[in-house]
């Protein structure tokens, strides 16, 4: 079994529920009393939220960047980012270490395909419905066609 890290804390409820499904798959596929080997590196999100809604992309990729490389120097040897926003630096965090970055739109587009759905709805932040990074993934390497809401819906969802 490998060692993940996991870069969370944007927000702790949605690491929280990252660690519980990795640990609830570990033991499903592995039994007994196993869970997973992982490595958490959590945020305070209001250091992250500020760049965000500053678009300052470029600092909270000098924070994300140097938590990856604190988990792989910790023995991590594959990297988790627990969030669909921060994937906007996923190709930042990636470049700055030698462990994999385990894509979440990768698993994702997985997922809805095998679902067989080519247009799936993608309900998230703002940042993620309205800027490329996770959509043009989707279209691009899967040839998915992911449906937004329209202005104020992005809204309502954003909040």
């Amino acid at each position: 079994m490998k060692t993940l890290g996991l870069i969370g804390g944007m927000s702790w409820e949605s690491t929280a529920i990252y660690y519980r499904l990795l640990n609830e798959i570990v033991r499903e596929r592995l039994g007994g009393l196993h869970s997973a080997k992982l490595l958490l590196w959590s945020f305070d999100f209001a250091e992250i939220a500020e760049r965000q809604h500053a678009g300052d992309w470029q600092g909270a990729g000098v924070l994300l960047v140097e938590a990856a490389r604190k988990l792989e120097a910790g023995g991590a040897e594959g990297l988790v980012v627990c969030t669909n926003t921060m994937h906007r630096l996923a190709d930042e965090v990636q470049a700055a270490v030698s462990i994999p970055l385990i894509h979440i739109a990768d698993a994702t587009a997985v997922a809805v395909r095998d679902a067989g759905v080519r247009r799936p709805a993608l309900l998230a932040t703002r940042f993620t419905m309205e800027q490329d990074f996770y959509k043009g993934r989707l279209a691009e390497k899967y040839g998915l066609h992911p449906v937004v809401p329209g202005q104020a819906g992005r809204g309502m969802v954003h909040r």
